[in-house]
């Protein structure tokens, strides 16, 4: 498969995103967003990575969506199962555990795929999986730990932390009982 054939999701996802955005300013989509603990805040696990509060919060989300993706894309055989289940994983935590407020946007995601390829990269101990961990951990770890803490108002810190914690731990349960330390 080339790499424009193996691209292509990637910017079909993408697009999708910057549709809704754009679809937002006129229907109000961004109330479709994750409110934990409720029964309408559901549909949010699986429509908060579309749904952005602005141009800044969209472009923020996207250079690192691209990467990340990009990254998966290029490093597994069979990447987007794996993303639908960080998707899936990291919305329910934050269903479960986040504060109770609208949570919108791919920082959850995002932070998932960070989890995700840095511990399988130290967990697969194969070249390929282990030089994208360090790619992401270098070039994303001061991000990380930033935005795990909970001092940016308006940020969904809660949402980040269990992103990151959801793609460690389907690392860990897809590849950990195979690599014993």
């Amino acid at each position: 498969m080339s790499i424009i054939e193996r691209a292509r999701p990637i910017i079909i996802f993408v697009g999708a995103i910057w549709v809704i955005f754009l679809l937002d300013l006129f229907l109000p989509l961004e109330r479709l967003g994750l409110v934990p603990r409720s029964l309408t805040g559901l549909l949010g696990i699986v429509t908060m990575p579309f749904l952005h509060g602005n141009v800044g919060h969209l472009v923020s989300n996207t250079v690192p969506l691209i990467i990340l993706l990009g990254l998966m894309v290029l490093s597994r055989p069979r990447p987007w199962p794996t993303i639908v289940l960080l998707t899936l994983i990291s919305g329910v935590a934050l269903w479960l555990l986040g504060r109770t407020a609208l949570h919108i946007g791919a920082s959850g995601l995002i932070y998932a795929l960070m989890g995700f390829l840095i511990a399988s990269g130290i967990l697969e101990r194969r070249l390929l999986p282990a030089a994208v961990a360090l790619l992401v951990g270098f070039v994303y770890g001061g991000s990380i730990l930033g935005g795990i803490l909970p001092w940016q108002p308006g940020v969904s810190w809660e949402g980040h932390l269990l992103g990151l914690l959801a793609g460690g731990a389907l690392a860990w349960t897809r590849l950990g009982s195979a690599h014993p330390a």
